[in-house]
């Protein structure tokens, strides 16, 4: 059974902190269910310029606290928090009192970490992939540990907390929905083992953006993604809400001869790139349609847009909610 559409919105580089207030608001009016950022941190110069990366001007915990604070019902969280940029018990803090104060609408967005270029700016050391991602696991296990009840007795090569009792408590018992981001084998099929939803993105292993990452994620590699979350989701996959960011919106009458010109730049066919799942080029309609279709087809039922285009996609949202 199709599971209903959910639409988020992404923001990277408020003006000021009205802005982001009424953004936060303007999207919970018009029907998206999330308001997301990311998690970044560097600002303006060569590190950030190595790394292809838009520049993000706020820091994501307090952001996602005054976008609570400015609504009332959305949904706010993080595409998505890297593990290794704070401590492990200190991250279990905060998101556990993010949810505490928005009243359970937090949306916990993890990731293993993957902008090498970043890590080198701010000193923090880019291991392995493997090691990020053991890391990444124990982190996990921390969280669930916290979330429940009971004093934490945890010692593992990674994480270290032990004789206290976590606090405070999410709002709900069961702790916040988890969404795992991620493009590559090992971190989907963790995300389908753990995560309540998996945003699906490309594979990063280069450490930076660029043509490479976006071409890991057609709509033929995109099915093979889909097979690995099965893997680690097994019997749960049903229960698993499947995620994606529309990166590449544009809403227009022309999106044959719009597609046909941005192909090249990513060594694609129109084709190939009309087809992949993080482009949302052509009309309303035409936009609606390749939404579904892509339900249909990968299970994605969660899209989320940039802040630029909100105007042009509300119609998208408004047509596929029902509202």
């Amino acid at each position: 059974m199709n599971k209903p559409f959910r639409f988020g919105l992404q923001a990277y580089a408020p003006n000021s902190g009205k802005e982001w207030r009424e953004l936060a608001r303007k999207a919970e009016a018009s029907g998206f269910s999330s308001f997301h950022l990311a998690d970044h941190i560097i600002g303006p110069g060569p590190a950030l310029t190595a790394t292809g990366h838009p520049i993000q001007t706020v820091a994501a915990i307090p952001a996602m606290a005054v976008a609570a604070e400015a609504t009332s019902t959305i949904k706010v969280g993080c595409r998505v928090l890297c593990v290794d940029y704070r401590s492990p018990v200190m991250l279990a803090k905060e998101v556990a009192t993010l949810d505490f104060f928005s009243e359970g609408r937090l949306e916990l967005g993890l990731g293993a970490g993957w902008l090498q270029g970043e890590y080198e700016a701010i000193g923090i050391p880019f291991d392995r992939a493997g090691v990020r991602i053991d890391r990444f696991e124990e982190v996990i296990a921390l969280l669930r540990a916290s979330f429940a009840d009971g004093e934490l007795n945890i010692d593992t090569p990674h994480v270290h907390a032990v004789g206290f009792e976590a606090v405070p408590k999410p709002f709900t018992k069961s702790g916040p929905p988890i969404m795992i981001g991620g493009g590559a084998k090992r971190i989907l099929t963790i995300a389908g083992r753990e995560a309540d939803i998996v945003s699906l993105n490309f594979n990063n292993s280069s450490g930076k953006l660029g043509a490479a990452g976006i071409g890991s994620s057609t709509a033929e590699l995109t099915d093979q993604k889909i097979q690995w979350i099965k893997d680690g989701a097994g019997a749960r996959f049903d229960q698993i809400e499947i995620e994606i960011a529309a990166y590449f919106t544009i809403v227009t009458p022309d999106g044959e001869g719009t597609r046909a010109k941005m192909a090249p730049m990513f060594g694609m066919t129109p084709e190939v790139f009309a087809e992949h799942p993080n482009a949302l080029i052509g009309s309303v309609d035409e936009i609606c349609d390749r939404i579904v279709e892509r339900r249909e087809r990968f299970g994605i039922s969660y899209v989320s847009f940039g802040a630029s285009v909100i105007d042009a996609v509300i119609p998208v949202v408004e047509r596929l909610t029902g509202k």
